[in-house]
């Protein structure tokens, strides 16, 4: 069962200054200069070099550089090349989702460089003192202040024309810092409002969002949805379903927001046997029932619902289901390879959860 209720908190991140506004990103100089910076690196993935470069024109004599290699999982190869072009910069200027933000933590680990975020999807890796980052075909997490970013700015024009299908897939990826927030090892009071706040946001954010993609007002509150579950990682641990997406990312190089978008309903359902009491919220907001009602919920959104439409192939399961079992995170309910390996056969055929 998942451990009592902590009446008592710590924040648990440093200070962070967040803002939200249409036309926001105009204003990364200003932000440059109240922190004493004036050399700024912009970091993008090749996708998105196109904006990068309207930022570094943008910035002026405020920009020594784009680097537009940014990748998923942060392999660690493409982070040393970034640090090689970081050289003589005093700030990292990220302009995109996990993958680019991702970049910017690492380099921030090695470098201790100041990081100002304008984040393009829903993910939440923003708000969050983590990093993932893989090596030789494994993605590990570590937790440390250091990459937490010094200055967020949510601008919803940023987000305005990202694609109705990678809207869906990253704010499902964001909701799952907020789901397994609910059952944590060390949840509190802060870290359930936290979560449930952001669950409510993208419920209701998510579905006006799909109705009109261009409403800004939708996509800042969607964007506030984004910033709530990602700052829950702030505050407590992750459990099976990050052990999951971690695995099936960093060892079959799946994508990260589609995959949790998958995994989400059945991990849920999963540790639901366990922690039906800190679920509750869940089934509440969901029709009365966590697996099924998230799935459904994704199922509405047009989101992709089966990891064998992602590339992996049934004879990947056994592999996966190996690797998911060892050094396990904790987790509410016992961790059991059969279990584990069932659990991955529904979310590989994206049969709807009981």
């Amino acid at each position: 069962m998942a451990s009592t209720f902590y009446a008592g908190f710590e924040p648990g991140y440093l200070p962070v200054k967040v803002r939200f506004g249409a036309g926001i990103r105009h204003e990364i100089a200003e932000e440059m200069a109240a922190l004493g910076l004036t050399r700024a690196l912009v970091l993008t993935t090749p996708e998105q070099a196109e904006k990068g470069e309207a930022v570094q024109s943008a910035l002026g004599a405020f920009a020594c550089g784009l680097f537009s290699r940014a990748t998923m999982h942060t392999p660690v190869e493409i982070t040393e090349a970034a640090l090689q072009a970081a050289s003589g910069a005093d700030c990292v200027v990220a302009l995109g989702g996990g993958s680019t933000i991702g970049l910017a933590k690492a380099i921030a680990l090695r470098t201790d460089l100041p990081q100002i975020v304008l984040p393009t999807t829903y993910a939440g890796s923003e708000a969050t003192p983590v990093i993932g980052q893989t090596a030789n075909g494994i993605k590990e997490t570590q937790r440390t202040p250091k990459v937490q970013p010094e200055v967020i700015l949510y601008d919803p024009e940023l987000v305005a024309t990202l694609p109705v299908n990678l809207t869906v897939t990253s704010g499902l990826n964001a909701m799952a810092h907020a789901i397994e927030a609910l059952y944590a090892r060390d949840r509190t009071l802060l870290s359930d409002q936290l979560a449930i706040g952001g669950l409510r946001a993208f419920k209701d954010g998510l579905l006006r969002v799909i109705a009109d993609p261009g409403a800004l007002v939708a996509r800042e509150h969607t964007q506030f949805g984004a910033w709530l579950c990602g700052s829950v990682l702030a505050q407590v641990g992750m459990a099976l379903h990050h052990k999951l997406c971690h695995t099936l990312g960093g060892t079959f190089d799946l994508p990260h927001a589609e995959t949790h978008a998958i995994l989400l309903p059945h991990s849920a359902a999963y540790n639901a046997v366990a922690a039906q009491r800190e679920l509750a919220p869940v089934a509440e907001l969901f029709g009365g029932s966590v697996g099924g009602g998230l799935h459904d919920f994704a199922t509405a959104l047009g989101a992709p619902l089966a990891l064998r439409t992602l590339g992996l192939t049934e004879v990947d399961l056994d592999r996966a289901a190996d690797l998911a079992v060892k050094n396990p995170y904790w987790n509410p309910r016992p961790i059991e390879r059969d279990s584990i390996r069932a659990l991955l056969q529904r979310a590989w055929e994206g049969t709807r959860p009981e």
